[in-house]
């Protein structure tokens, strides 16, 4: 089943399967554009889940090609801007600093046959956080991309992730670099590159260069979005407010776990998407929604939860040629036992669909209420229930109708550890307090989700499975 699949207008295409080759990237560029790029590619790789270091790093351990979905590996390079922001105004537009700094690094695709394609392209940041080049977001939200028939595209747009798949596999990234040979610092080319990627996008109407590889293989866009998590996330914000503005290449953006305030007086959609543990910085200084700017924040969960450390398992055993079946969280070493369990993906996925909807029909996705604070200032509180669990914030039944208190929050020797949140189950005897039986918990459960359905806070696929795991519990003893 797909949930609110879209394909109007969309005329099926046969799929050329083409070899390795070059695309120059032509199209009309004003002054400040990123500069046009060459991409080479498909690059030829060994099967995922091989072993083999000549395979695609990162490769998706969502399946793929039982949903006829092809991954492919290309490399990009060219030359970029450096950009200065104004230090007195963070939103005005930034300026060309210096010009013509060479890069070569690297993107995947993901793609669907030309009849199951909804018409709309994801473009991830790859986040770095860590040192390993990571696609988080797909991690999240890639199971729901592949049964809407989305595109997906990740970037290599930092050099700690270009250096991270350089280590692993020294033969096939031989020669990537976003530095301009040492001379350019703090990823200041990543943004053209991000920019650039985008740009060689065909579109519904254009027609790709004669002769060139085209990464979609004749699949055409009828809107390009952006997504980035945590450090992703804040580095798009400053893409939206510095440098998107001067040449628009994207239709929204989906900003998640990061980032500051972004400007919203540019014809673009944008999701700011947030977990408890996010707002934690950011509540005391909130920014409005309007007409072009939505944030959700998500009660009870973290900024790294359980799908996040079961899909990054599952691509750590594939590079290794290991079973991806049976991965567990990581112990991680921290206070509280880790990792929230309540499913930040369900509502990541209903933002893409309101953001679809958002960009082709202006449809606003619906207002959601902030988490509850005590305090903003000198530092931050959340409000709390009797349980410890937060109020306030979109409400999934996981947290609304507990059997566990989840929270945003950790510490502990491991450094991430304030990234990763809490897992607490209730014991019998408070279970039995709140439920007078198992009936009564599906009950409540069955409320709260169909309220969140209705308010268009998660998809009808989230709702009804999280009824069958309310079903299926274990947890109470009458």
């Amino acid at each position: 089943m797909r949930d609110e699949k879209r394909t109007e207008g969309l005329a099926p295409r046969a799929i050329a399967i083409l070899g390795a080759g070059v695309l120059v990237v032509a199209a009309s560029f004003s002054l400040e554009a990123a500069p046009p790029a060459t991409i080479t590619g498909p690059i030829p790789a060994d099967a995922a889940g091989s072993g083999s270091r000549n395979a695609i790093h990162s490769a998706s351990a969502i399946e793929l090609a039982a949903h006829g979905y092809v991954e492919e590996e290309f490399f990009i390079e060219g030359t970029a801007n450096n950009y200065r922001a104004d230090a007195q105004n963070p939103m005005a537009d930034a300026v060309i600093e210096s010009e013509g700094h060479r890069y070569k690094t690297r993107l995947v695709v993901r793609r669907p046959q030309a009849e199951d394609f909804n018409g709309v392209v994801v473009v991830e940041w790859m986040n770095v956080t860590g040192g390993v080049d990571k696609d988080i977001d797909w991690w999240q939200s890639g199971e729901h991309l592949v049964a809407n028939g989305y595109a997906y595209v990740f970037v290599s747009a930092q050099q700690m992730g270009i250096d991270n798949v350089t280590a692993w596999s020294p033969e096939r990234y031989a020669g990537l670099d976003a530095t301009h040979d040492g001379m350019v610092s703090g990823d200041a080319s990543s943004y053209d590159i991000f920019s650039a990627v985008a740009q060689s996008i065909t579109r519904a109407g254009q027609e790709a260069q004669a002769g060139a590889i085209d990464i979609l293989a004749g699949l055409k866009a009828r809107q390009i979005l952006a997504t980035g998590h945590s450090q992703s996330a804040s580095r798009l914000a400053n893409y939206l407010n510095g440098i998107h503005t001067l040449d628009p290449v994207f239709d929204g953006f989906i900003v998640h776990g990061g980032g500051g305030i972004i400007r919203d007086d540019q014809p673009v959609k944008i999701f700011k998407l947030m977990a408890e543990t996010d707002m934690l910085r950011r509540a005391a200084t909130p920014q409005p929604n309007t007409n072009n700017f939505r944030q959700w924040e998500v009660a009870g969960s973290s900024h790294v939860d359980v799908p996040f450390e079961i899909e990054y398992g599952k691509v750590r055993n594939q590079q290794d040629g290991l079973s991806i079946e049976d991965v567990t969280p990581r112990d991680s070493g921290c206070e509280l036992p880790a990792y929230s369990s309540v499913p930040f993906r369900d509502v990541m996925n209903a933002a893409f669909e309101h953001l679809v909807r958002w960009v082709d029909d202006d449809r606003a996705p619906p207002i959601a209420e902030p988490i509850q604070l005590v305090r903003a200032f000198p530092s931050v509180e959340f409000a709390r229930d009797e349980f410890g669990n937060v109020l306030g914030g979109i409400r999934l039944a996981e947290h609304a109708v507990p059997t566990a208190k989840n929270t945003g929050l950790n510490n502990g020797n491991n450094r991430f550890c304030f990234l990763y949140g809490s897992h607490e189950p209730f014991d019998s005897a408070t279970l039995n307090a709140l439920y007078p039986n198992k009936a009564a918990y599906v009950e409540r459960v069955n409320a709260v989700v169909e309220q969140n359905r209705q308010e268009g806070f998660i998809l009808p696929a989230a709702a009804e499975r999280t009824r069958r795991e309310a079903e299926a519990s274990g947890l109470f003893e009458r």
